[in-house]
């Protein structure tokens, strides 16, 4: 049963699938004490899943079982007939009668953890045996295409898979599986009282519109140069910092169950310029006068007092120049299983490299936004990645920006969930300034400066689970500081404020 994988001389697989660790008296004392009794669901649903099973035949047999239990139903060898009669492993095994002889040879429910355990670690050991061949198999096999580098982010892939699933490769899945994630999504967002589905951003209008941050979506924030990408990307990510609380989720893991652990690719700023950008947003200290050490001495401790409260923060950033798509997600990766991960931002799209060489730029973008679009999915986060525009923005009227203004849009378009566009009118005003001789044109510019001081957009350009649209923003430029902004219906006599 525990035989280790022999080889012969060629390094060819000879083990014989009987010898492949399992236990079939396990899996059959473990159905048959849930048949008899399911309660006992409760003490073995955060160990083990209907994939860890070795027979197929258990496998849908728990599975129905456990849709049963779920929707408050018995789950016993009668009930189970009538979907299970007609199933051709159950057949070969006895038909129903087989179910009714599980329930009545368990022994005692007592023992049911330790049984589950067995299964579980049994098909974790399965995995690795098959994942162990296949990396030899792949090692053994000298191909241009297959480089050792990339073999070994991909063995560190499944690894990780394998550590976090319980399985390296996921493939189909039943229908059932799927309805009942869908149920669990929508359920932890009714718990929170029609709060949002997703991890907060802290901008109250954007959370609106986006729900929050949903798991597995690769979100676009895209604008021309000093429009604010990066300042709201380090908004957003030290809000959720900021917010971040461990506690136990409704499906009884262990996370965040506010804000959360926050990766940050910055390709273009190293991590101190970054650091002092959150700092100055913390501290309300202008980035400038951080930079020259121009401050007061109560600005300098406001300066201290925010690095100090800043210490504890899990925020995490990588500023590694020009970072290959699969490094960049080896090392997501590997921050998700040292220290947890809920959110990825990466600063900015077009400075990732591709893994390999392409015939052509599209190409390259296509393969990077495919790149983050994965590891999105597989490390069930979401992903915010900054993109630049194209110079044709600027030869418009109204220089409010599209999708057809992405650089190289159609893949970015076609992968991403969201596409995001900051916006501030303020900046093109600021250079449409009229000469002082002009006095008719000259108030007009300051009355138009006066309506736009202070403002910002982001614009919905797609959203595929939600609408589009335009969310308003309050900027501060010299804290680089992107908040809510307070509508003429909610005016108290304070302006604009934070929330």
């Amino acid at each position: 049963m525990n035989e280790v994988a022999s080889f012969n001389a060629t390094g060819t697989e000879i083990q014989d699938a009987q010898t492949m660790p399992h236990s079939i008296e396990a899996e059959q004392q473990l159905l048959g004490a849930l048949l008899t009794n399911n309660e006992v669901y409760d003490r073995v649903a955060s160990i083990i899943k209907p994939h860890h099973f070795y027979d197929p035949v258990h496998q849908r047999i728990y599975e129905t079982a456990v849709a049963r239990i779920g929707k408050g139903n018995l789950a016993s060898p009668v009930t189970l007939k009538a979907f299970l009669e007609d199933d051709e492993g159950l057949k070969e095994l006895g038909g129903p009668a087989y179910l009714a002889r599980l329930a009545g040879a368990a022994i005692s429910a007592f023992a049911v953890r330790d049984y589950a355990q067995m299964i579980h670690d049994m098909a974790i050991r399965r995995e690795l045996i098959a994942l162990g061949h296949d990396i030899v198999g792949k090692a053994a096999r000298a191909e241009v295409e297959s480089e050792p580098r990339d073999q070994i982010v991909e063995a560190e892939q499944k690894l990780y898979q394998l550590s976090e699933q319980g399985q390296t490769e996921s493939g189909f899945q039943s229908f059932l599986r799927a309805v009942t994630d869908a149920v669990n999504v929508a359920n932890a967002a009714y718990q929170r009282d029609g709060g949002l589905a997703g991890i907060s951003t802290g901008l109250i209008d954007m959370d609106r519109k986006l729900g929050g941050l949903h798991k597995s979506d690769l979100l676009i924030l895209a604008g021309r140069p000093s429009m604010g990408k990066t300042s709201l990307a380090t908004n957003i990510a030290y809000n959720i910092a900021k917010a971040y609380r461990m506690g136990e989720r409704p499906d009884g893991t262990q996370g965040a169950i506010e804000g959360g652990v926050v990766g940050f690719y910055s390709l273009e700023m190293s991590a101190e310029q970054l650091a002092a950008r959150i700092l100055s947003e913390a501290a309300e200290v202008p980035s400038e006068q951080i930079r020259r050490g121009d401050m007061t001495e109560p600005e300098f401790r406001r300066f201290v007092d925010a690095a100090k409260a800043l210490e504890s923060c899990p925020l995490f950033i990588d500023d590694t120049p020009a970072l290959p798509i699969s490094q960049l997600a080896a090392r997501a990766r590997r921050l998700k299983r040292t220290h947890g991960l809920d959110v990825l931002i990466v600063d900015y799209l077009q400075l990732v490299r591709p893994a390999s060489a392409k015939d052509s730029r599209v190409n390259e973008v296509s393969e990077i936004t495919q790149g983050l679009k994965a590891i999105a999915k597989e490390l069930d986060i979401p992903v915010i990645a900054l993109s630049q525009l194209s110079r044709q923005v600027e030869s418009r009227e109204d220089k409010r920006p599209q999708l057809s203004d992405l650089r190289e849009s159609g893949s970015i378009e076609q992968d991403a969930d969201v596409v995001m566009f900051v916006f501030r009118e303020e900046y093109y005003a600021e250079r449409e300034k009229p000469s002082d001789d002009r006095l008719d044109e000259m108030a007009a510019w300051q009355e138009r400066m006066e309506r736009l001081h202070g403002k910002a957009e982001v614009v919905i350009g797609k959203q595929r689970h939600g609408p589009i649209g335009t969310i308003e923003l309050s900027f501060e430029g010299q804290f680089t500081r992107f908040g809510n902004l307070v509508k003429p219906w909610q005016q108290d006599g304070a302006g604009e404020r934070e929330f």
